[in-house]
């Protein structure tokens, strides 16, 4: 398969409100989610973020806001996620299915006032899904949209 984005950033949330760690590599597990992050076994296992959709966010709200404020596990570049919705997508060596779009919280909004409303449309806040293939995944890793679903 064609690389179609590369990882460029993974966070683990240590818990509900947590700071998120960065981390070079991460494993996915199966029906779980990223080994060791807060949030496991949920529908929602694993969230991207889009860098490039971030940066347009930054730019219109005149920012300059780590990526990890979002707590989003993993930031992509190169993958559009607004029609990844029941797609398997291969992340390093393990593969998610995308379930839906990560919608904003009030959270944002006290990181950033008008942050949450600049991502609430057309999938600013990411995207989520669960992990069918347990496997690795690392900065700089190359991802892509298999054939299966």
């Amino acid at each position: 398969m064609v690389a179609v984005g590369t990882v460029e950033k993974i966070w683990i949330k240590r818990g509900k409100g947590a700071p998120m760690d960065s981390v070079e590599r991460a494993e996915l597990v199966q029906g779980k989610g990223l080994q060791n992050n807060a949030d496991q076994r949920g529908w929602r296992q694993v969230t991207l973020l889009d860098a490039a959709v971030w940066e347009r966010v930054m730019m219109a709200l005149e920012a300059d806001l780590d990526p990890s404020v979002r707590r989003a596990n993993i930031l992509v570049r190169g993958l559009d996620l607004t029609q990844s919705r029941g797609k398997i997508l291969q992340l390093g060596d393990g593969q998610l299915k995308m379930l839906n779009e990560t919608k904003p919280c009030e959270r944002m909004d006290e990181v950033l006032p008008g942050l949450k409303a600049a991502l609430y449309d057309n999938w600013g806040g990411g995207a989520f899904g669960r992990v069918v293939t347990s496997g690795q995944v690392w900065i700089g890793a190359k991802i892509y949209w298999t054939g299966a679903s």
